[in-house]
């Protein structure tokens, strides 16, 4: 997907930031989500893989902030404002939260629709809009985006590679 020396790997329950020429990816986007913020015209941008949409549901003392739409989110935003990004001109993609398994109860978990309907009520209260996204179905995602075009490239299996 592209030269290793300039891609920044993001693991799950993991985020970044980066600036030209590097370029950030993530794999593994089952029902997780992958979502970009990014300032084009500072050519800066910051990948979060996001696990479960809500801290508080958590039981775990000690919390990865980074596993969770409502902490990880503010948390990548603070980050790209440290490093010379500006509010008004955040936005961002999504990719991710798919249905990876198939239950007979059609309720059962739902995490991949979850954390999408978290991530975007976040952005919105944040008021950072969503210009692209590649959410749902039932096939793992690869993103990489790249922050001097704002194009993320999405490798789903069996699909062919496309740019939102």
């Amino acid at each position: 997907m592209g030269d290793l020396k300039t891609t920044v790997k993001v693991g799950i329950s993991d985020q970044n930031i980066v600036m030209p020429p590097k370029r950030i990816r993530t794999s593994g986007l089952g029902s997780c989500v992958g979502i970009v913020i990014y300032d084009l015209p500072k050519k800066i941008a910051g990948l979060a893989h996001i696990m479960l949409p809500d801290s508080k549901l958590s039981r775990q003392k000690k919390l990865n902030h980074f596993k969770y739409a409502d902490t990880a989110i503010p948390i990548l935003i603070e980050k790209l404002f440290i490093n010379g990004a500006r509010r008004n001109y955040l936005q961002a993609k999504l990719a991710g939260g798919a249905q990876m398994f198939q239950f007979s109860d059609t309720n059962v978990m739902r995490i991949g629709e979850r954390n999408i309907t978290a991530v975007q009520t976040i952005l919105k209260d944040l008021n950072i809009p969503v210009v692209a996204a590649d959410v749902g179905g039932s096939k793992g995602r690869t993103i990489e985006f790249d922050p001097s075009t704002g194009l993320l490239k999405i490798r789903t299996v069996r699909k062919k590679e496309f740019y939102i």
